[in-house]
């Protein structure tokens, strides 16, 4: 138990606790729909300097369940702010609190994992409010993608001025600069529901096929994990990315399995096992795939193989398919927030896609060139 003072909407509320450990992008994290049903603990002790405004959501709206921080800025002082981070809590009904003990909070998440929690600014019995977070529903288990997806399918044009590749995104708690990221590169995006079925993403003859992040537990992604099958088996290119990688790596025929406590924050380092690069990437999951690391293995569509690991843990944090062009990675390359090492992934989709788009012009009916044979381009992103 903690005390602290109520911050931003008062009442109660309850999720499963989590510490993030980035320094800043406080309002893309409360906005990301990954944390949809978690209560959030920030690790940097002074949040919320720069107030919040409305270019920077991930989404619609306030996604977190609660949100926990040390000391709160008194002021907010930014030229693009337009309030500060206590009034946006408060208009979207998120309950919070300032509280000491984020430093406590957090070594306790990490010696004994991720769990059910409450906050409330209403209750003074701290064993009615226990008996409530026990009466909790807890993570695992959970099926929460169609909670925040989209009921219907929208498009985000291009902004290169010309349309080079048609994209099918399914939307598993889509961060908004994920899509943009690919309209930078002259994609086409449409963004499908939860819902959607082979059938459904086959029948717009998309150039490539993404599979967004999201909130819950991958082992509940059974129509996910099916739909994925059919779109590997059609031979479409695949980019993946958390959520997205957990359901590649079902439909691999891999299994996930709950992290303790999970990586979240912008500072996370994962390497590339090809290359050696190392890339400081963003991250938000608490789950991940359980795949071998000792070299290629067997699927239902050719040999794979684990492309990135954290340096951390030695977590799986990225597959890739070496007969057909498929691959996923389990951090956040939109760096929305986070640093942009890892962009340069947008750019080995593309690369993939235009491949697949040679080979068919080359001889109808070919199948594309493997992921394998795709690398990230020597020029690295400039700009944003």
């Amino acid at each position: 138990m903690f005390h602290g003072v109520a911050f931003g909407a008062e009442g109660e509320t309850f999720g499963e606790v989590v510490f993030n450990t980035g320094m800043t992008g406080y309002q893309e994290t409360l906005t990301d729909p990954s944390y949809h049903r978690q209560i959030v603990a920030m690790t940097a002790p002074h949040i919320g300097n720069t107030g919040v405004n409305d270019l920077d959501p991930e989404s619609f709206r306030i996604q977190v369940a609660g949100y926990v921080v040390r000391q709160p800025a008194r002021v907010a002082s930014n030229w693009r702010a337009q309030r500060s981070l206590d009034a946006e809590l408060k208009a979207h009904g998120v309950v919070g609190i300032a509280m000491p003990g984020t430093r406590a909070l957090t070594r306790h998440l990490r010696d004994r994992g991720a769990m059910r929690a409450g906050v409330s600014s209403v209750e003074t019995d701290p064993q009615a409010l226990l008996q409530r977070v026990l009466a909790s529903p807890g993570m695992a288990g959970a099926d929460l993608a169609a909670e925040v997806a989209t009921k219907e399918a929208y498009v985000v044009p291009s902004r290169t001025g010309e349309t080079r590749f048609r994209v099918a995104a399914v939307d598993l708690g889509i961060k908004a600069m994920t899509p943009f990221r690919m309209a930078e590169r002259g994609c086409e995006v449409t963004v499908l529901p939860a819902t959607a079925t082979a059938e459904d993403i086959l029948a717009l003859d998309p150039d490539g096929v993404f599979f967004s992040n999201g909130p819950g537990d991958p082992s509940t992604a059974d129509a996910q994990v099916h739909a994925l099958r059919g779109v590997l088996a059609a031979g479409r290119p695949f980019f993946g990315i958390c959520f997205g990688n957990q359901i590649f790596g079902r439909a691999l025929g891999l299994g996930t399995y709950k992290l303790r406590f999970g990586h979240r924050g912008v500072n996370q380092p994962v390497q590339d096992r090809r290359t050696g690069r190392v890339e400081i990437s963003a991250h938000n999951h608490g789950f991940a795939v359980d795949a071998p690391l000792d070299g290629p293995f067997e699927t239902p569509f050719g040999r794979a193989e684990v492309s990135h690991v954290n340096l951390n843990d030695g977590c799986v944090e990225g597959l890739r398919l070496l007969d057909r062009p498929g691959f996923s990675v389990q951090y956040h390359p939109e760096a929305a927030a986070g640093p942009h090492d890892s962009t340069l992934l947008f750019d080995q989709f593309c690369a993939m896609m235009q491949a697949a788009q040679a080979a068919s012009a080359a001889e109808p009916g070919t199948s594309a060139p493997n992921a394998a044979e795709q690398g990230a381009p020597a020029t690295p992103e400039e700009g944003a």
